[in-house]
């Protein structure tokens, strides 16, 4: 542990996330405090690398959290404000500003969670973009509908992952679920529906620079684990293969060019079926799923750890030194568990390394050195889980972890 320094930093979640983070804040001399909800309370906090934890009911308006804040800050001096789940981001943005206090402002953010921004930023980073249109003017809409062949995919702007997402095939479809949403549409955007194989690049960037990149590649596609059911897959790409190869070169691009300065991001990206890399979407966060588990099996690099190290060390004006990683290959597979406690004692390969604990799901997560291992039991296990365990349960309209 290093020589004490007792920077305050204020860590905000609104789930029960970031726990490695802020333990590596605690051990580099920092006093952090936990803003989370009262539903949290009998979370599994690190309480011994917290100097405090402040409880908030759910609910909150941005004035009120930012009333919270500042009546926090009269007496402790906060060098940081982070936000550990991606639906704090713009509140903690917010704040940011307004306390002056160094990090992403409002209008960085909303690259990293806007997801029409966020489009319109990696368009002009020249980066290939499924042809997309806000959902604002009537007008445009029947003509982008007449112009782009469907199927077409309404996405809400804010929301995180699959959430709310819908496949429309035609513009007769459209029309009704805009008069259900009303005032609401203008917070989506329509985009072309474009198939292929999906891409998932996690990244770690350092004053621009980005300076960690693992690709990996998802089985089914979220979208359809989410809206149908099924078995959750991903792994590490063999680090040679031309998609990897190719998917580096375009993130090292986009990540600095969407403003990124410092810290973590999960992008995803489809490779279609006329061979070419479309972008996605970007969040500035650790990739949920035990996306950060398999990355660390695979290299030794954990994310959370890395981004509070960023993120201190920038305070400090030290400079950030990545720990070299291991070159091994991980997959995860996960799905939605009939029983509250799945049993998997009948996977016995050596290659398995976690067995996830988490109620109603089954999960194991898998490492290897050979990347090709590591897919044909993914292809086995993922068959296995939905014969044995999966169970299948309406899509979530708002995030639940």
């Amino acid at each position: 542990m290093s020589e004490a320094r007792g920077e305050w930093i204020l860590c905000m979640s609104t789930y029960e996330k970031g726990q490695a983070f802020m333990r590596q804040c605690a051990a580099m001399g920092c006093r952090v405090l936990l803003l989370t909800l009262e539903k949290h309370r009998h979370a599994d906090w690190p309480h011994e690398a917290l100097e405090e934890i402040v409880y908030m009911p759910g609910g909150l308006s941005q004035e009120q959290v930012t009333n919270t804040v500042t009546w926090l800050a009269r007496t402790r001096h906060f060098e940081r404000l982070i936000a550990l789940d991606e639906f704090d981001m713009e509140t903690i943005a917010h704040l940011r500003e307004h306390m002056h206090i160094p990090g992403m402002g409002r209008t960085t953010t909303s690259h990293f969670r806007d997801k029409l921004t966020m489009r319109f930023e990696a368009q002009r980073a020249g980066v290939l973009v499924p042809e997309f249109t806000p959902v604002h003017n009537h007008d445009d809409l029947r003509a982008y509908m007449e112009n782009v062949p469907g199927p077409w995919v309404l996405k809400p702007r804010a929301e995180a992952s699959a959430i709310g997402i819908r496949k429309v095939h035609s513009p007769d479809q459209l029309w009704p679920i805009l008069d259900q949403l009303g005032d609401l549409q203008s917070f989506y955007l329509l985009e072309r529906f474009v198939p292929g194989q999906i891409f998932h690049v996690d990244s770690i960037t350092s004053e621009r620079q980005v300076v960690f990149t693992s690709v990996s590649q998802y089985g089914k596609p979220p979208m359809q684990v989410m809206h149908e059911g099924g078995v959750f897959t991903t792994r590490i790409l063999n680090r040679d293969s031309h998609d990897a190869v190719e998917l580096v070169r375009i993130n090292q691009h986009l990540i600095p060019a969407m403003g990124m300065v410092r810290g973590v991001t999960h992008a995803e990206y489809i490779r279609a079926e006329d061979g070419r890399y479309y972008f996605l979407e970007v969040a500035a966060r650790v990739g949920g799923a035990f996306i950060a588990d398999v990355l660390e099996q695979a290299t030794g690099v954990n994310l959370w750890t890395e981004w509070a190290r960023i993120e201190v060390d920038a305070m400090r004006g030290v400079p950030y030194e990545l720990p070299v990683p291991r070159e091994e290959y991980a997959g995860s597979v996960l799905c939605l568990a009939r029983t509250a406690e799945p049993d998997t004692s009948m996977f016995q390969a050596p290659e398995i390394v976690y067995r996830m604990k988490k109620h109603h799901h089954a999960g194991l997560i898998l490492r290897s050195g050979d990347p090709e291992r590591i897919r044909e039991l993914l292809d086995d296990y993922s068959q296995l889980f939905a014969r044995e365990y999966l169970a299948v349960a309406p899509p979530p309209l708002k995030p639940t972890a």
